[in-house]
């Protein structure tokens, strides 16, 4: 019976240290949820990738070179079920992101909706596209 219950305790703590590492990489304490960005801006890269996409794009900015933006999406798995495809986005397409910014105020932010250039809306993955 000891030998039971000391399996069952070492598999509670392995199994409850990973779910600790789960809740630590998915936080988005650095993104300011109360606020919303939009952009309008082309498409410099879009990495399809594990365990979030990300899109870089290039925003005018007045008579200044233009400023580099990196907008971080869900995962590809979710954004599948929100009706994205990996070939949505291409590089030189002219695009508008609304995001949440990075709290810091560097140039970066998590997506809430994107127009693609055929005028199509999409969300963070699955559910309207207004939402979080």
């Amino acid at each position: 019976m000891s030998r039971r219950l000391a399996l069952v305790a070492v598999l509670g703590a392995l199994l409850g240290g990973a779910g600790v590492e789960l809740d630590a990489h998915h936080s988005f304490a650095m993104f300011d949820t109360q606020n919303r960005v939009t952009l309008t801006g082309t498409v410099a890269k879009f990495q399809w990738t594990n365990p979030h996409a990300y899109i870089e794009i290039e925003v005018p900015d007045g008579n200044n070179p233009p400023k580099h933006w990196t907008v971080e999406l869900g995962s590809p798995s979710i954004l599948m079920q929100g009706g994205w495809k990996f070939s949505d986005v291409k590089p030189n397409q002219t695009i508008t992101v609304v995001l949440n910014p990075l709290r810091n105020g560097d140039p970066a932010g998590l997506l809430v909706r994107i127009t693609l250039a055929d005028g199509r809306v999409l969300a963070n993955g699955p559910g309207p596209t207004g939402g979080n």
